[in-house]
């Protein structure tokens, strides 16, 4: 006789391996990781080909690096319990910044960081690392703060809420005879 005995509940369980997009999302070294880099190279990629006077294409651009922060940011923390955001946006917004500081000093050691139409300097990154990391801690502990609030509210929202039943005990006299 074997130890576990197959059941209902064994035989009708159907598991299905996360995806790998999901998978990548749950860990958050990969994920900042991924969001800095492409976010530094975001930037790279746009003062060295794209640079215009048109304030909509600088609209664009900043509204475009905002957007690929902020997505990947809901990615990572949309698997986890608002709860949990407390010490996770925080981590994730250090883990980010130090990544793109590092990209950023890679880049500026290659000599392809720019600083508007100039190569950037190893003097122009010290300021700039402590500027961008300010920034990004910031900007993503606030931005946590409202995706919470606002996730809390539509859940209060539209989620049903379960009504409680009270049940009252009637106390039935006895039949008099």
């Amino acid at each position: 006789m074997p130890l576990l005995r197959p059941t209902m509940v064994l035989t009708q369980l159907d598991l299905e391996e996360p995806t790998v997009v999901r998978k990548f999302s749950l860990n958050v070294l990969a994920m900042a990781l991924l969001t800095g880099a492409s976010l530094r190279l975001y930037r790279a990629a746009i003062l060295q080909f794209g640079w215009s006077n048109s304030w909509t294409w600088i609209a664009g651009t900043f509204l475009g690096g905002v957007a690929i922060l902020f997505l990947l940011a809901t990615l990572h923390l949309g698997n986890y319990p608002v709860r949990a955001w407390l010490w996770r946006a925080p981590l994730f917004a250090m883990l980010e910044a130090a990544t793109e500081i590092g990209v950023s000093l890679a880049l500026t050691v290659a000599g392809l960081e720019r600083i508007g139409s100039l190569t950037a300097t190893i003097e122009d990154w010290q300021g700039s690392a402590f500027k961008l990391a300010v920034v990004r801690i910031v900007g993503i502990t606030l931005f946590a703060l409202l995706l919470a609030f606002v996730s809390t509210m539509v859940r209060l929202v539209l989620m049903p809420r379960k009504k409680e039943r009270r049940t009252t005990t009637a106390v039935v006299p006895p039949e008099l005879p």
